[in-house]
């Protein structure tokens, strides 16, 4: 039995339990807020929400998408790892494998200038490089995707997300500068849709716990039927 293996594998998921999801829940409540008091503002000329919610919900929105590309890249690494050493690649295939590293550098890199850049243009550039980066890392052998399930796939759902909150970091000086509200809008339609992917993840993750086998099942279950859904059976027991 290995300790160390089961308890890498539960680092993802009691971060994002602890961290990422009651995150979630404050930037839902301070986007909510935020839009109250604009329309109660528009309407009346007052509101008794505080005018810095806004700014909060900013803050919230900013970190939060740094927790989730953060928590997508460690959800990968372990059994991205797992398979490099396996096959050792750094001997094996030295240029994937210097690729692979390479990428982490773009991911990383690319987010932290993306926080910093004030130009449209540059903007783009590093949401582009971070979220290629990050989906050529996340496609990597011995990732658990459910690809012929990719609709009820934690993965694909965590790849998505990861991507819309990308997006939404890249737009935020866009979203004060439109007095159309075009981006405003779009900002708001593609953080709806990431809430019910954010819920998706909790169910779909759940069960992805239930399906990935303790590191001392792993020799008995992989040698499951997965299509048939049979497994070998057992020998009895030994008489005592």
């Amino acid at each position: 039995m290995d300790l160390s293996a089961d308890f890498l594998r539960l680092i993802h998921p009691a971060i994002a339990v602890t961290l990422i999801f009651p995150t979630v829940g404050i930037a839902v409540f301070m986007a909510w807020q935020t839009r109250q008091r604009r329309l109660q503002v528009a309407e009346a000329g007052k509101s008794k929400i505080p005018p810095g919610v806004g700014q909060e919900h900013l803050k919230i929105g900013q970190f939060l998408t740094g927790a989730v590309v953060g928590i997508e890249l460690l959800g990968i690494t372990r059994p991205m790892f797992k398979r490099i050493v396996a096959d050792q690649l750094w001997s094996t295939m030295p240029t994937k494998f210097g690729l692979i590293l390479l990428m982490y550098v773009v991911a990383i890199g690319s987010l932290v200038m993306l926080y910093r850049a004030q130009k449209k243009l540059w903007r783009g550039i590093f949401a582009t490089l971070a979220g290629a980066s990050l989906v050529v890392l996340s496609f990597q052998d011995g990732i658990y995707r459910l690809d012929n399930k990719w609709y009820i796939s934690h993965f694909y759902y965590g790849v998505t997300v990861t991507l819309l909150m990308i997006f939404s970091l890249a737009i935020v000086r866009d979203i004060y500068q439109d007095r159309s509200n075009r981006w405003r809008t779009a900002h708001i339609v593609l953080n709806v849709v990431a809430t019910l992917l954010f819920i998706g993840q909790g169910i779909t993750g759940t069960r992805d716990l239930l399906e990935i086998p303790l590191s001392w099942q792993e020799p008995y279950i992989y040698q499951c039927d997965f299509q048939n859904k049979v497994c070998p059976q057992l020998p009895p027991p030994a008489a005592q």
